[in-house]
């Protein structure tokens, strides 16, 4: 009779017992408690995979596969890698550089030439000749001083003039005191008719007033974008003003 001889025949040791003799001792490990192993449960959110999908991949990769170009190389090829100097020139040094600068600084000057010119012609077409009666003339004198003094909307002064400013400057320097509003400056002197007007009576009409230059010319500070100039009478029925 063996030790193996009496566990068998003890009916605690069942199916689910092992039983292991090594070296004379005895080693007995019961598991009848223990319940069948199971697999963890698949969740029910776990998408499986669809072995049709998974065909159908595999035949599309084949597919490209299949029909990707192939390159053959020869196994002695040779990769051959041209080496160039790089230098270095500075601007100053660079002579199509400083070519392109002179091409652009020529192309600005002539336009600031052509701008130039263009002022000058219009400045040239609204002048017109002084009167010979007007020569002399110590209001006309006066006047003539400020020739190209640009029209500013409320300027009274050489930095720029509106048309009321210009007359209150021009006759400040005979002692003529003058308010700066062309309206006001009506009120001032003695009217007298256009038969009897001459050279550097003051010429009136509403929202504007200049200096009479004789003949058909006046000068004045004419609107925004203009100089001091002489100019052809425009208005119809003007108001000459005598001061003095």
């Amino acid at each position: 009779m063996t030790p193996l001889t009496e566990f068998a025949q003890n009916a605690a040791v069942g199916r689910r017992t092992a039983v292991a003799a090594a070296g004379g001792a005895l080693l007995v490990s019961t598991f009848g408690g223990a319940m069948a192993a199971q697999a963890a449960p698949v969740e029910a959110s776990q998408a499986k995979m669809n072995s049709v999908d998974l065909n159908a991949l595999t035949s599309q990769a084949r597919e490209s596969l299949t029909n990707a170009p192939v390159v053959t190389v020869a196994p002695d090829a040779e990769l051959n890698v041209e080496k160039a100097a790089v230098s270095v020139v500075s601007a100053d040094e660079n002579e199509d550089y400083q070519a392109e600068l002179a091409a652009e600084e020529a192309a600005e000057a002539a336009e600031a030439a052509a701008a130039e010119a263009a002022e000058a012609a219009e400045a040239a077409a609204s002048s017109v000749d002084v009167p010979a009666s007007a020569i002399g003339n110590s209001v006309i004198s006066i006047a003539s001083r400020y020739i190209g003094v640009p029209y500013v909307s409320g300027g009274a002064s050489p930095s720029g003039m509106d048309c009321s400013g210009f007359t209150q400057y021009v006759f400040a320097q005979l002692g003529i005191d003058l308010p700066h509003s062309s309206s006001a400056q009506s009120g001032y002197g003695t009217q007298v008719s256009a038969s009897e007007a001459q050279p550097g009576d003051l010429m009136w009409t509403p929202g504007h007033v200049s200096i009479y230059a004789g003949g058909n010319t006046m000068i004045d500070a004419s609107k925004p974008g203009t100089v001091v100039d002489f100019r052809t009478i425009w208005q119809s029925n003007p108001t000459f003003i005598r001061l003095g």
